[in-house]
């Protein structure tokens, strides 16, 4: 199969293009400027290619696309946008799926495509739960097994009993779109006996969207003993249940919240003198 940098082709005519433009652009707007030029390169005729960069992919199969998607990452060279935008528009997702038992950089390119397609969820629990599997890739797991949390809400649950990644368990849980006394309880009883995440564990339950949390909500934001932090956090929940906390707290003593404090002070400052300035 032959294969074309066509990043690297795109790189050179940009570098011509700033070389004979030097003062076209300010250095912020070719942050602008740059995404344009390169999605106009996709549809400008290469002679050596014999085609386009859009071109040339559209004429393939979604097999040889995702064939070549493979091969580029097999012989280290760059994947273009114009490859992904181009698997992408066939919806060839099944043809991905083996990729997730690949390498990294295979696994990698078959999430961004795949996303959160149903039969992808149960592969990617899997590979949260692999010891092998890095922190940055479980967190991409569960960012997509969130959006499809029910398919897999019972491993989740057996998953927590056993203590296998308990804290990517909670959060996979919290997004159940299906209601169940059994992960009410365990989101309240990890909210009540864990002070040292208070913030984490009202977020769970605000996503989890259950109303009856909201009395231990508000007992919790209730306490002295509680940091500023926590008490935006479990402010946050509280509202997003439906509720209301409007007792005055005072949190002049607290650390974080003089930070804060220091740093809306002087971003008010700086916005006024730049009004006094205009």
């Amino acid at each position: 199969m032959k294969l074309y940098d066509f990043d690297g082709m795109f790189d050179e005519k940009l570098t011509e293009y700033i070389q004979k433009n030097p003062s076209r652009y300010k250095e912020e707007e070719w942050e602008d400027v740059i995404p344009q030029l390169y999605k106009k390169f996709g549809d400008t005729f290469i002679k050596s290619v014999g085609d386009t960069p859009n071109g040339f992919y559209a004429k393939m199969t979604d097999t040889e696309l995702v064939k070549a998607l493979t091969t580029h990452i097999k012989q280290g060279v760059p994947v273009s946008e114009y490859l992904c935008t181009a698997i992408e528009g066939r919806g060839a997702v099944e043809l991905l799926l083996p990729l997730l038992d690949g390498s990294e950089d295979e696994r990698e390119y078959a999430m961004n495509l795949i996303g959160s397609y149903d039969r992808a969820i149960p592969k990617y629990m899997q590979m949260l739960t692999d010891a092998n599997s890095s922190e940055d890739l479980k967190n991409r797991c569960v960012d997509f097994i969130k959006e499809k949390a029910d398919l897999v809400i019972g491993e989740a649950v057996a998953n927590y009993e056993k203590g296998i990644e308990r804290e990517y368990m909670l959060e996979i849980m919290s997004r159940s779109v299906v209601r169940s006394d059994k992960i009410f309880d365990i989101l309240i009883k990890e909210f009540r006996t864990d002070p040292d995440n208070v913030p984490m564990h009202a977020s769970y339950l605000a996503a989890y969207g259950d109303e009856r949390a909201l009395e231990y909500l508000l007992d919790k934001i209730d306490e002295d003993s509680i940091s500023f932090i926590e008490f935006q956090e479990l402010k946050f929940a509280i509202e997003a249940l439906g509720g209301e906390y409007t007792k005055e707290r005072d949190f002049s003593d607290d650390p974080y919240f003089n930070i804060i404090k220091s740093h809306n002070a002087a971003a008010d400052i700086f916005t006024n003198f730049n009004d006094k300035k205009s």
